[in-house]
């Protein structure tokens, strides 16, 4: 079938591709790559991926090509579903014989209620769905597709059985080829990373068990399965030969330090292949590895330290001592490896006086870059089972953002309403970065560095137009 697999338009400057960890606009303008979407538009022949927000891609334009395709794959999301429908009812006014799909995480564990919430849908991809995309398109009978949920020739939904868990990583094909083909890489930015990058898995699942994150309690799971160091090094060639002005690779594993040997071995392939690269990482990696992979052209690790406060990360089962963490943010501090720093307010057992604790632990253990969100419970995480079975969740605010795509706070506390722990955001930032210390680092990197001078000047006027419509959102 002639599949088109797309990232729809939504909010002007909405993040929520398939790559993107919690989906909403950003304070800086960000793009992640549609990974999740490329990896089945890889195995499907004849097929076109589009991702409308970085490419500013309108529905008109989606709509006009639509004729084009038998079926259509979207990837939608919790903040996303509403609009992501409204879409699809477009593409089939112009093509009323379109089949339309659905994956991602929402779908994978509300597959009836996303159904029955959208009558236009024919059919949903639960849990890791490359290969039942992948028997769509190849024309199967829909009843003997396993992880396909659809609605048969009399309207009634059906769910097939699941489908295995996939186990050899190297029979996916590359996603970088299809980036290539259907994809501007000058169109991707995220602030901490050089421009242009370029990034992608080298395994799936994550180990740790953190109750609030999206990706490993609805489809990756939490065994980390990997590809073989010689299939991640020869896509690493292919990104070399295709994009020579790349600036940086990132690895979008959710821990990819979570196999030392293995993360030690691909550092020194890519140490050999002079690439300079960066990866998530948890803040537990021994000093040795880190030298290792600095040594074999690590630049900066994206680290989730989530909170200040230990019995927060006690709550959430993050599995981390504070002074593991900063003990190992000293490390890379020494070894001259950089860090951004990303942590959540609103976690279960949040209070006023734990966000000042947190605020005070990030500048104390500094990292070079942070990002501030808040906590967001997807459906399908314990933490949405958790908000729901204590009432903590707001249910107002339950789509996780506003008609803007502005990530809201949708959980409150005894003692802290989720206004409160919204406006704490914004405090959070200005602590961080408005000290005499940061600025003159910031000051620093931008004389020392021309090409940072033009980058930090507009990140800094999206930052404070972003704080402005937050404010506009707290009034």
């Amino acid at each position: 079938m002639r599949t088109l697999f797309l990232q729809a338009p939504s909010f002007d400057g909405f993040d929520g591709g398939a790559g993107s960890r919690y989906q909403a606009r950003r304070e800086i303008q960000s793009y992640w790559y549609p990974t999740w979407l490329a990896q089945p538009a890889a195995l499907v022949e004849n097929s076109k991926l589009i991702d409308a927000p970085p490419h500013k891609t309108t529905l008109a334009d989606v709509v006009g090509q639509v004729r084009d395709f038998d079926l259509a794959v979207l990837h939608t999301s919790t903040p996303s579903f509403a609009s992501d429908v409204k879409v699809i009812e477009a593409m089939k006014a112009e093509n009323p014989n379109l089949k339309v799909g659905l994956i991602g995480a929402k779908v994978a564990v509300q597959s009836d209620a996303s159904l029955a919430e959208a009558p236009i849908v024919d059919f949903v991809a639960r849990n890791e769905f490359d290969f039942t995309i992948k028997d769509v398109a190849d024309g199967h009978d829909w009843s003997t597709i396993k992880g396909l949920s659809y609605r048969n020739g009399s309207g009634v939904v059906m769910h097939n059985e699941d489908r295995p868990v996939m186990h050899d990583m190297d029979s996916l094909p590359f996603v970088t080829p299809v980036y290539k083909r259907d994809l501007k890489m000058e169109n991707y930015f995220i602030g901490y990373l050089k421009h242009p990058y370029i990034s992608f898995y080298t395994g799936r699942g994550c180990k740790s068990r953190c109750t609030f994150c999206l990706w490993p309690q609805t489809v990756g799971g939490h065994r980390y399965r990997t590809r073989s160091v010689g299939h991640v090094i020869e896509e690493v060639k292919f990104v070399l030969q295709a994009y020579p002005q790349m600036k940086e690779l990132f690895f979008d594993d959710d821990t990819f330090t979570d196999d030392l040997p293995r993360a030690e071995a691909i550092a020194k392939e890519l140490g050999k292949l002079g690439v300079m690269w960066s990866c998530n990482a948890k803040a537990n990696v021994p000093r040795e590895t880190l030298k290792v992979l600095k040594d074999g052209g690590l630049r900066l690790l994206l680290v989730g330290y989530e909170s200040g406060n230990q019995q927060i990360l006690h709550n959430i089962k993050k599995g981390m001592r504070i002074e593991v963490a900063e003990q190992f943010t000293k490390d890379c501090h020494e070894l001259g490896i950089m860090i951004h720093g990303t942590f959540i307010l609103g976690l279960p057992g949040e209070t006023k006086e734990t966000i000042q604790e947190t605020i005070k632990f990030a500048t104390r253990i500094n990292p070079h870059t942070i990002q501030v969100s808040l906590a967001a419970p997807y459906p399908g995480t314990f933490l949405y089972k958790q908000a729901l079975e204590n009432g903590w969740l707001d249910a107002a605010n339950a789509e996780l953002i506003n008609d803007n795509g502005i990530q809201i706070a949708p959980l409150t506390y005894p003692g802290l309403s989720h206004t409160e722990i919204f406006s704490s955001v914004e405090d959070f930032y200005k602590r961080f970065y408005f000290r005499v210390p940061k600025i003159a680092s910031i000051v620093g990197e931008m004389v020392t560095q021309p090409d940072m001078m033009k980058r930090r000047l507009r990140e800094g006027v999206e930052f404070f137009r972003f704080l402005r419509e937050r404010r506009a959102v707290a009034a």
